[in-house]
Parts: C-alpha cells; structure tokens; sequence
C-alpha cells in the first residue's frame, strides 16, 4: 500500500504534472515526472521541498478494462511504486497512467515498464536542470 504522504490526491496537482512534467512511457504504462524548484517564498518556511515526500497518482482509465481489470491493474501499480518510491526525487511529483496493455501484462512485466520508465524520466529530468 503506498502510505497516505505519498499519495496525490488533488486534480490541480495531477494537471500540472501530466503539463509540465517530463514523460517517458513503455507498452503498458506512461510515467511523468515533475520536479519543482520552491516557487512561493512561504515554501522556505515550512521547508524545503527536499524535506516532502514524493508524491504518486495513479491513472487508470476505461480503455484499460471493466471495473474488476481496473482495479486489479490499481494495486499492482501501487504496490510497485510503493517499492521504488526510492527512486523518485525528493519533493516531486510522479503521475502513473496505465495504458489498455497494462490489463493483460503480468506483474513483473508491468513492474519492469514501470521501472523502466521512472528511470527513464529521472535521468531526463537531471539532464534538464
């Protein structure tokens, strides 16, 4: 189970980073990856956002499958990204969408994309900055 500091929960912040984050995408899932730097001065007071948690949301849509192929396609991605949420920087942001594909893939093979596709955009987004 991903722990509740760790889960995206507002639209807002689902937008931004699906806008402006960086992408990378296998057969059965998207990944994209938003790394902030501090925008409000407020920020600095509450602390920095090295000191928050990453955050992950999940995507996963009716081309994937009825609602007993959706849901089960939901906790394996969560159980997946709780287990690399090593991986994703400090204070960002990671959206997951799951791609029809992803409703027939085997476990290993969806944590293998999603994998995959989180290094893929981490090693994009340090290039960029």
């Amino acid at each position: 189970m991903l722990p509740a500091a760790h889960r995206l929960r507002r639209s807002v912040d689902f937008e931004r980073t699906v806008r402006r984050g960086t992408r990378a995408g296998r057969s059965t899932v998207v990944v994209h990856l938003l790394v902030e730097p501090d925008v409000a001065p407020e920020a600095h007071v509450a602390g920095a956002a090295g000191d928050e948690p990453p955050q992950v949301g999940l995507v996963v849509s009716k081309a994937v499958g009825n609602a007993v192929h959706r849901n089960q396609v939901k906790r394996r991605l969560r159980h997946i990204a709780a287990a690399h949420l090593s991986s994703v920087p400090a204070g960002a942001r990671l959206v997951v969408r799951a791609l029809p594909a992803s409703s027939s893939a085997s476990y290993g093979q969806l944590d293998r994309d999603l994998v995959s596709s989180l290094e893929r955009a981490v090693s994009r987004t340090r290039r960029a900055s």
